[in-house]
C-alpha cells in the first residue's frame, strides 16, 4: 500500500470516530466527564378532597406536548392508595383518572414527575384545520370583525397579527371594541381564551395553553396561561399578559384548553396544589434517555447496552488500545526498548490492582527471584517446554510465599500479588535470561526498566478518570487511536534516542 492510502484510510477512521463522538456529545448530550451533572425539575400535583358516600371519579391533565422540556423515563409516579387507576388520551392531550366505589373522608391523590430541558423536544403537534369564524352575538361580530379589520392593518402575518392584537388588548386605554371584549374578563386566562376567539376570527388556530415556571423550592406555583398560534408551519407561543413573543427557557407547558386542571365527580371541597423542586443527576442518564427518545442506533452499540458484569471487562479492555499507542510512541519515536511489544501494557493492567509502588516493589522482586532459578535449570540443560513450565511452577510458588509471608506480617501490599499474571511473569523470566546470555546484563537490564518505565507510564496514563470515560462511553475514538497507530507505522525518521546515540557524527560534520 502507498503511503497516500495509508493517510487516506487514516484520514477516514479519524473521521468516523470524531463524527460520532461529536454527534453524540452535541446531539444526544453524551457527557465528557465522568462526574457530570445536570439540573432536573421535580413537578408534584397534589390533589385532596372530600369524599362522600357514592363512588367517586378524579380526572387530571397531565403534561404532553412540552416543548423545550422532556419527563425521564420511569420517573412519572401517581400515588392513590386505594384508586383504581388508568391513563387516557382525549383531545387536549394526555389524562389520569382515578376511581374508587367508595371513598368517605379526605382524601389525597398525588402526581410526581421529573423533567429535564430538552432543546430537541419540540412542539410534535399535527397542523390544525382553520378554525370557522366565531357565531358571536351582533354587538359582538361587529366589535370582533373592526378588531380584526384594525390589526390586519398594522401585521405582515400571523404572528404580528397576534402580537397587535394583544397589545390592544393590553392597552392600558383600550378602545371601546376591545373594551367590550374585556369588560367579560376577569383574569389573565379569560383574556388568553378573548384572544384565541379573535384570532379564530381571522382564521388563525389558537388555543390557549397554562404551565408553571420552574424555580427551585415552589411549595404552591401557580398556573399561568400562555397563548398558541398555529401559522401555517409551526405552533408560536405569546405571552397574553404583555403580547411578547417566545416561550421562556424555565416554563413548562401542562395542559392545554379551557378544562380545569383537575375534576372531580363525588367529591367536594377539591384543593388542588402545584410544587416544584431542583434536583441534580447524572448527565450520563439524561444522555441515555435523550438517546433511547431519538431511537438512536448508536446507543444501541455501545458498551452501556451490555450487562453490567461484561461492561466491568470491557472498561479494562478498551484502555488497552490507549496503552499500546503509548507503547508505539515510546518504542516508534523515542526508541525506549522493552521486553515484547505489549508486555508492558499487560504489567500496567496488573498494577491497576496493586497500584504503582506496591506493583513495581513486587514485580521485581518476582523476577529477580525467578530469574535466579532460571539461571539454575540452564545448568541442568532442560527443553524449552519442560524449562518454561518449571519456571512458571516456581513463579506460582513464589507468588504463594510472598503472600504467605505478607499475611503473617499483616501487609496488604502482599495479598496483591497473586493478580499479576503469571504466563506474563514467566515470560519476562524467560525473554529476560536469553537477552542476558545473548547481549549481557547491561542490555537485559536495560530492557527491564525500559518495560517498568513504559508500564508505569501506562499505568499513570490508563488510570486518568477521564480517559477511562472517554474509551468506555466513546469507544468510536478508538478509531482515531487506530488512525494514528496508521501513520506512526509510516513513520521511518530518528528516534529521540538515536539523536543522542549518534550525535558524535553530527558534531564530526
Amino acid at each position: 500500500m502507498t503511503k497516500s492510502f495509508v493517510g487516506l484510510l487514516a484520514a477516514a477512521l479519524a473521521l468516523t470516530g470524531l463524527g460520532t463522538f461529536a454527534y453524540k456529545v452535541f446531539g444526544l448530550g453524551y457527557p465528557v466527564t465522568r462526574n457530570a451533572t445536570v439540573d432536573v425539575w421535580t413537578i408534584e400535583a397534589r390533589i385532596s378532597f372530600e369524599g362522600g358516600a357514592g363512588s367517586v371519579k378524579v380526572s387530571l391533565e397531565l403534561p404532553t406536548l412540552t416543548p423545550g422540556f422532556t419527563i425521564l423515563p420511569n420517573q412519572e409516579n401517581f400515588i392513590s392508595p386505594g384508586f383504581g387507576f388508568d391513563t387516557v388520551y382525549t383531545a387536549a392531550g394526555r389524562e389520569a383518572v382515578w376511581a374508587v366505589r367508595r371513598a368517605e373522608g379526605r382524601q389525597t391523590i398525588y402526581y410526581r414527575a421529573t423533567v429535564y430541558a430538552d432543546p430537541a423536544a419540540l412542539e410534535q403537534d399535527t397542523t390544525p384545520t382553520l378554525p370557522p369564524v366565531p357565531e358571536l352575538d351582533e354587538i359582538y361580530e361587529s366589535a370582533m370583525q373592526a378588531l380584526v379589520t384594525e390589526a390586519r392593518a398594522y401585521s405582515a402575518d400571523d404572528a404580528t397579527f397576534t402580537a397587535e392584537l394583544l397589545r390592544r388588548l393590553n392597552d392600558p386605554s383600550p378602545g371601546q371594541n376591545a373594551a367590550l371584549f374585556l369588560s367579560q374578563v376577569n383574569n389573565q386566562t379569560e383574556k388568553a381564551q378573548a384572544a384565541a376567539t379573535l384570532l379564530a376570527g381571522n382564521r388563525i388556530p389558537a388555543r390557549v395553553v397554562r404551565g408553571i415556571y420552574l424555580q427551585d423550592q415552589q411549595r404552591d406555583a401557580l398556573p399561568v396561561p400562555w397563548l398558541e398560534i398555529h401559522d401555517g408551519d409551526r405552533w408560536r407561543y405569546f405571552n397574553p399578559a404583555n403580547g411578547e413573543q417566545g416561550r421562556p427557557d424555565n416554563f413548562l407547558f401542562w395542559w392545554r384548553g379551557s378544562q380545569p386542571l383537575v375534576h372531580v365527580e363525588g367529591g367536594t371541597d377539591t384543593d388542588v396544589r402545584l410544587a416544584v423542586q431542583r434536583n441534580v443527576t447524572s448527565a450520563m442518564t439524561i444522555a441515555e434517555a435523550r438517546a433511547a427518545r431519538a431511537r438512536s442506533g448508536i446507543a444501541n452499540f455501545s458498551p452501556l447496552a451490555l450487562p453490567i458484569q461484561t461492561q466491568a471487562v470491557y472498561s479494562i479492555l478498551l484502555l488497552i488500545p490507549v496503552g499500546t499507542l503509548l507503547i508505539v510512541l515510546f518504542r516508534n519515536l523515542i526508541g525506549i526498548k522493552s521486553f515484547g511489544t505489549f508486555m508492558p501494557v499487560l504489567i500496567a493492567l496488573a498494577f491497576r490492582e496493586t497500584q504503582l509502588l506496591s506493583g513495581l516493589v513486587l514485580f521485581s522482586l518476582l523476577v529477580g527471584l525467578g530469574l535466579t532459578i532460571r539461571f539454575y535449570l540452564e545448568r541442568l540443560r532442560l527443553l524449552l517446554v519442560p524449562r518454561l513450565a518449571s519456571v512458571l511452577t516456581v513463579v506460582v510458588l513464589l507468588m504463594l510465599c510472598i503472600s504467605m509471608i505478607a499475611t503473617a506480617l499483616d501487609m496488604e501490599m502482599g495479598l496483591s500479588v497473586a493478580l499479576f499474571p503469571m504466563v506474563i511473569l514467566t515470560m519476562v523470566i524467560e525473554r529476560m535470561s536469553v537477552v542476558w546470555e545473548e547481549r549481557g546484563a547491561a542490555e537485559a537490564l536495560q530492557q527491564g526498566v525500559g518495560s517498568l518505565l513504559m508500564a508505569s507510564l501506562c499505568y499513570l496514563v490508563m488510570g486518568i478518570d477521564v480517559i477511562e470515560h472517554l474509551a468506555f462511553v466513546f469507544p468510536e475514538l478508538l478509531l482515531v487511536l487506530l488512525a494514528l497507530m496508521l501513520l506512526l507505522g509510516r513513520y521511518t525518521g530518528y528516534r529521540l534516542t538515536e539523536l543522542v546515540r549518534f550525535r558524535a557524527l553530527s558534531s564530526s560534520k
